[in-house]
């Protein structure tokens, strides 16, 4: 489908903002103050970009990961019974939750439900996922070598959500790379359209601070449908080639943090491998996962932005599990996860 003139634009002067210039921030806390969307004029800072959009504009790039199409009505109605039986619908309903849930178990035909799964939230370390893209677009292009020392500081990044291996890859990345990769046609996992997505604007430290996001002003920002598209296209071979597919799911195996969805996933199914990265910075946590469990094998994510949003992952893992183990029967949403407190 081709993208209207006026989408072309706003994406492209949403990349003028990451050429052009900042607001100045103090640490990581979002910001309240919407910054405002660039003039056309200044669309043509990023010589790159502007070939990709250009190029999409007379012959659309596919969408891989086309999620949105394949939204699953009876999926839908366990997710969001689910959610309600844990006491999470009003905390929906105010949008401090967002979770995205797509089982993948016939890959060519997924299966997505979602709430708030396009409002984008603080997700302190998740977006290194977007990093860890970035780091193999430039492998792949012999940008950057993959030597044991790029391997093990990619393997801190994500296994054990170490800042400082973050901050050193991203300074041989590139923010403005990592935004590139983000924004490109290719993957569109920052997506005006789509309120917004992934987002690495700072480094992993006090300082550093280099673009928040155009649209809500954040310095690492996610969406859970954005998130759930990265594991989709992860899955799929779809991130830069199938070999560095199959090299980044290496990296995401075997986190050393065993809290949100790994501890509600070891209560009901112990078994389970996971690809996985979380993040938490006060009132903000955020968990995402590919999981393969028995025959199954289905995308969670869920963001969320409460003092209590850490136990809430726990609980939603363990009872999303139970609910698509259980799906056989009709309506089915009990599972084994434990029921929340009114709050």
């Amino acid at each position: 489908m081709r993208w209207p003139d006026a989408r072309v634009a706003f994406a492209l002067g949403l990349l003028s903002l990451v050429v052009l210039g900042s607001r100045t921030a103090v640490g990581d806390e979002p910001a309240s103050v919407e910054i405002p969307v660039p003039s056309a004029a200044a669309i043509f800072r990023d010589p790159q970009l502007q070939k990709w959009w250009a190029l999409d504009a007379i012959a659309p790039f596919e969408d891989k990961a086309p999620l949105w199409k394949h939204r699953d009505p009876a999926l839908q109605r366990d997710l969001e019974a689910v959610l309600a039986r844990l006491h999470l619908d009003d905390d929906v309903r105010r949008k401090r939750l967002s979770v995205a849930l797509v089982d993948v178990t016939d890959v060519k035909h997924p299966r997505m439900a979602e709430v708030n799964g396009d409002v984008m939230m603080y997700a302190a370390s998740l977006p290194k996922i977007a990093v860890l893209l970035a780091a193999f677009e430039m492998i792949a292009t012999g940008q950057l070598e993959y030597d044991r020392k790029t391997r093990k500081l990619l393997e801190a990044m994500i296994r054990r959500s170490s800042n400082e291996a973050t901050t050193l890859i991203m300074q041989k990345v590139g923010k403005e790379n990592i935004a590139r990769v983000l924004l490109s046609p290719r993957y569109r996992l920052y997506d005006p359209a789509r309120g917004g997505g992934l987002w690495v604007g700072k480094d992993y430290a006090k300082k550093g601070l280099w673009k928040r996001d155009p649209l809500h002003n954040l310095s690492h920002g996610a969406t859970a449908m954005q998130v759930a598209r990265f594991y989709y296209l992860l899955e799929t071979g779809n991130l830069v080639t199938p070999a560095h597919s199959e090299m980044m799911k290496k990296i995401l195996e075997g986190s050393d943090l065993k809290h949100k969805f790994v501890a509600g996933l070891l209560y009901v199914a112990p078994g389970a491998k996971l690809l996985r990265k979380s993040g938490s910075w006060r009132n903000f946590h955020s968990d995402s996962a590919l999981v393969r469990r028995g025959k199954k094998t289905y995308i969670l994510v869920g963001l969320s932005n409460d003092k209590d949003g850490g136990q809430w992952m726990v609980d939603i893992a363990a009872a999303i599990d139970g609910m698509l183990r259980d799906r056989g029967q009709k309506n089915a949403v009990s599972g084994p996860g434990p029921e929340r407190k009114h709050r």
